[in-house]
């Protein structure tokens, strides 16, 4: 078996369980290879002692790989795709974060979940990405990566609202007066779209959301469309510029540039195991069905 790992050092104590995954993968023979910006932390941090000079470092991955492991919060996840794209490569979270929703193990699970899914005793949640395409063209290299989450455009520099002109299928659905406008996949329902006021979907429905952030015209509410949808934005307002975001990612665009959003061709599969499905981290993440009055 040959696994990737991508990692980062934001959250305390999160070593140890970096090194306690690394010494699970090293005493079963898994060949291991480590993002080199990881290795280089992993390496200079002082709280992991074990050597593991004879991990390799990768670049980019390929098909090669069996699984790949993603050790941080959502906002590491939600940056580890990156690499994986069209690969079908399996990707297993661990939440050494906080709120951890997109993560497949809690760091305190490591030891006794790793081995269920070394043994592939899981399910594959497929989640949809999207892509961005700009007219006229830009060169940001934030719009050759892909979102897990939501792509969202809003305004810069400026305490006044921006215009959002949006088409769906080259039909011209609405302008809206807002800070912003979000499109969300499924997976990315539960994160900035629902703090929002967008729905929850679940990853299964083959759906985006377009969630306006604090609309100006109060009948403007969030839209549920197919997710095949061309969803075309052009953006005015009192700057001349405004931000462009893909998940954690931003880039600035000029004003009344085109933004042609679709689905990928493709979707990243996570790992997910049998008693922890989207509906039972909804329960244990957003207390679901919890009174706290008392």
């Amino acid at each position: 078996m040959k696994i990737g790992i991508y990692g980062q050092f934001y959250h305390a104590n999160a070593a140890q369980y970096i090194g306690q995954l690394l010494d699970i993968l090293d005493k079963k023979n898994i060949e291991v290879l480590i993002e080199e910006n990881f290795l280089k932390l992993i390496h200079s941090n002082n709280s992991i002692e074990k050597d593991y000079d004879h991990f390799s470092a990768f670049d980019e991955l390929d098909n090669s790989y069996d699984m790949f492991f993603c050790i941080g919060g959502d906002g590491t996840i939600l940056k580890s795709i990156n690499y994986i794209r069209n690969l079908d490569i399996p990707i297993v979270g661990i939440n050494t974060g906080r709120l951890g929703f997109l993560a497949t193990i809690q760091k305190e699970q490591i030891e006794s979940t790793l081995e269920e899914i070394l043994e592939k005793k899981f399910s594959l949640s497929p989640r949809s990405v999207l892509q961005i395409e700009t007219n006229p063209k830009s060169f940001d290299p934030v719009f050759s990566h892909i979102a897990l989450n939501e792509i969202a455009v809003s305004r810069k520099n400026t305490t006044s609202m921006i215009t959002v002109d949006t088409w769906l299928d080259d039909q011209y659905l609405t302008s809206y007066w807002a800070d912003g406008l979000i499109i969300s996949t499924p997976t990315g329902s539960t994160g900035y779209s629902l703090s929002c006021g967008g729905p929850v979907i679940t990853p299964d429905v083959d759906s985006l959301v377009i969630t306006p952030i604090a609309p100006h015209n109060l009948n403007a509410r969030p839209l549920i469309i197919k997710d095949h949808t061309r969803i075309k934005l052009k953006v005015s307002g009192r700057e001349d510029t405004h931000l462009v975001s893909m998940d954690s990612r931003i880039a600035t665009l000029e004003n009344d540039t085109e933004i042609i959003i679709t689905k990928a061709p493709y979707t990243i599969n996570f790992v997910e195991l049998r008693e922890d499905s989207f509906l039972n981290t909804l329960r244990k993440k957003l207390l679901w069905g919890e009174d706290r009055r008392n």
